[in-house]
């Protein structure tokens, strides 16, 4: 078996290019769906294929590497429109990265909104592959009615639902077929001495030696060849499927890409199933998985093939299949037969984009939530669970609304957990701005004996960063030595809370002086001494709000990234400059300083800017304060969530 993932914006019309290169030998399809991947075996002329279809929104782009994980080639579905070229640009990204065979079908030539040439060359801004036009439209009267191939020479003419009718070639297209030729020659000749030596000598190549070289230069990843077509139509869906025959290599390649001798499978995709649990898509990558044999540091439980209910009990080489009842495996890792390894960087896709807190909407499945979350962590690399520092709840990170979508549709629908989602608050911190000497008694006496402790401190700002300070100046053993670490015990329990209602830091707090008692002093006391002379010091202190900065590096295609700056500076950030990428053509990385209370907008903004391309990744900077009526209204606002 052979596998290619289909790729390609929304709405470019891949899965209606999946279901007619599936249908061409008119045998029934077998299809799995899971979540955004539907996975379609189907055979051609002989042979097992299976197709992976990849949802075509913006944030799909960024978790494409894990479907080219399986893919022994890639099909890059893309509009016939010069202007629309650049929504492609994340696929080509993800099929640059991933190293793997690619094959670009211009979809929907029905209905042209620009000439084939410049379709190709707006695309090759986003690629350092060379993109080679394998061939050229026949038109009658401005509209498309076949397609030359530039290797064989043979002319094509559609027909609608049904393969293209051999013609002879039309007299007006000879001309632009010649020229289409030879520069599509020239280009394959880059890489092909034997090739640029006949064409040096002006001697015509042999047909058969041109379609080896292309099969040579498409495996090697040296082009990309592209047709044309219509999927609707069924028009061009033969050319391309017979491409993938001779061209797409076979599963040896895709280990040799994964770098893992050792590899006996891959587990390319996951999902939840009711009464089932999760069950992980394998493509073998050679003999051995096999029911009860060892894959991943256990035992390989129950395998079914794509569509399928009936058990088998192997996997051939190049073989896809499901495993149930195998819970040590799990999606986005190479098997073998005692360990689960990492896959490379590309397949681990982009870093979420969004984070939401989940809380379930009854208390009764706080247990079962945080156990089904757990499931899905193992079934979806590209979902990150964590707890969120502010208010405890589990802290869910996304790659975006559909994937949120999707994954409380599974809490829902295979779990039963009704949840509500929130947008987690960033982490404000507060200092102060002024120093000042406190002192405070603490004096309980309650039967017994009693509680006796006083301090004297000085609480002053320090340099932004550098947390919380304490030192202690006490002479002639005023304070007795074993209680000065429960005052700055004391200390620290004070910066829980300040006066504007978030952590403390940035300050340094010296004990100078303070009494005690010989019965009535212990630990407690000095550390509740400690405590409240802090506590009303920092009200005295000029309390300053301190919000979350932000480094963010936005990866934009390079068209878009003058937009950048007022969009940045819409958001509240300073702009630190941007260069283009040194790893993928027609990129670059715009570098900003922004609040982390802009994030959320900006993933908004981001999307509405460059039509959902773009895409960011954000680190810790540094703490900033706020003054006046944002402070304050913050502050007003962290008080009412919290009453």
């Amino acid at each position: 078996m052979r596998c290619f993932t289909v790729l390609g914006p929304s709405q470019s019309g891949k899965t209606e290019l999946v279901g007619a290169l599936a249908a061409l030998d008119g045998e029934p399809v077998r299809s799995e769906t899971a979540g955004h991947l539907t996975l379609n075996r189907f055979s051609f002329m002989g042979e097992e294929w299976c197709a992976l279809d990849m949802a075509g929104g913006p944030e799909f782009a960024r978790m494409g590497g894990a479907a080219l994980l399986a893919a022994d080639a890639a099909v890059l579905c893309v509009a016939p429109d010069p202007d629309e070229a650049v929504l492609a640009a994340p696929w080509l990204r993800a099929v640059e990265a991933a190293n793997v065979p690619c094959f670009i079908f211009i979809n929907r030539m029905d209905t042209p909104k620009g000439r084939v040439r410049d379709i190709v060359a707006a695309l090759q801004n986003y690629t350092g592959h060379t993109i080679v036009l394998r061939q050229i439209p026949i038109r009658e009267g401005g509209e498309v009615v076949g397609a030359v191939d530039l290797i064989s020479e043979r002319a094509w003419r559609y027909r609608d639902g049904q393969t293209s009718q051999l013609v002879e070639m039309p007299g007006d297209a000879a001309e632009r077929e010649h020229e289409a030729r030879a520069e599509l020659l020239e280009q394959m000749s880059d890489y092909d001495d034997a090739l640029l030596e006949e064409l040096i000598e002006d001697r015509e190549p042999a047909t058969g030696a041109l379609f080896e070289i292309a099969r040579r230069e498409t495996q090697h990843r040296d082009v990309l060849p592209t047709f044309l077509g219509s999927a609707s139509n069924k028009n061009g869906i033969l050319r391309l499927m017979k491409a993938l025959r001779h061209e797409a290599p076979d599963v040896s390649k895709l280990r040799e890409r994964l770098g893992e001798d050792k590899a006996l499978a891959v587990g390319f995709h996951a999902q939840i199933r009711k009464h089932l649990g999760k069950c992980v898509m394998l493509r073998a990558l050679s003999a051995g998985v096999a029911q009860g044999a060892d894959l991943g540091d256990g035992h390989l439980g129950g395998l079914v093939h794509i569509g399928e209910k009936g058990g088998i009990d192997h996997l051939e080489p190049g073989e896809i299949g499901i495993s149930v009842k195998s819970d040590q495996l799990d999606s986005g890792r190479i098997f073998t037969a005692g360990a689960a390894l990492e896959v490379p960087d590309w397949a681990k896709g982009c870093p979420p984009a969004l984070a939401r807190i989940v809380t379930p909407e009854h208390e009764r499945d706080e247990v079962r939530l945080s156990a089904a979350l757990a499931r899905l962590g193992e079934a979806d690399p590209m979902l990150r669970v964590a707890q969120d520092e502010g208010s405890g709840h589990v802290l869910l990170r996304l790659q975006g609304v559909m994937h949120e979508r999707q994954v409380l549709s599974v809490l829902a629908e295979d779990f039963g957990i009704e949840v509500t989602t929130s947008q987690p608050d960033p982490r404000y911190l507060e200092t102060i701005s002024g120093s000042v000497d406190e002192h405070y008694r603490h004096r309980k006496q309650s039967g017994g004996a009693g509680q006796f402790a006083d301090v004297a401190i000085t609480v002053r700002p320090v340099a932004r960063g550098e947390g919380f300070q304490f030192a202690e100046t006490v002479k002639g053993g005023s304070v007795p030595k074993n209680y000065i670490p429960a005052v700055e015990e004391g200390a620290r329990e004070a910066l829980d809370k300040g006066p504007l209602g978030f952590p403390v830091t940035d300050l340094s707090v010296t004990l100078t002086d303070g009494k005690h008692h010989a019965v009535d002093s212990s630990d407690f006391a000095f550390r509740t001494a400690g405590r409240m002379a802090l506590r009303e010091a920092l009200g005295k202190c000029g309390p300053v709000l301190l919000q979350p900065i932000d480094r963010v590096d936005v990866h934009v295609p390079s068209i878009y990234s003058g937009a950048m700056v007022s969009l940045i500076s819409s958001l509240k950030g300073q702009v630190l400059g941007f260069d283009g990428d040194p790893n993928f053509r027609g990129w670059d990385i715009f570098r900003a300083l922004l609040p982390a209370s802009q994030e959320e907008d900006l993933v908004m903004a981001l999307g509405s800017a460059t039509q959902g391309t773009a895409w960011h990744e954000t680190t810790f900077d540094h703490y900033e304060e706020i003054y006046g009526k944002e402070a304050e209204r913050i502050s007003k606002e962290h008080a009412e969530a919290a009453a």
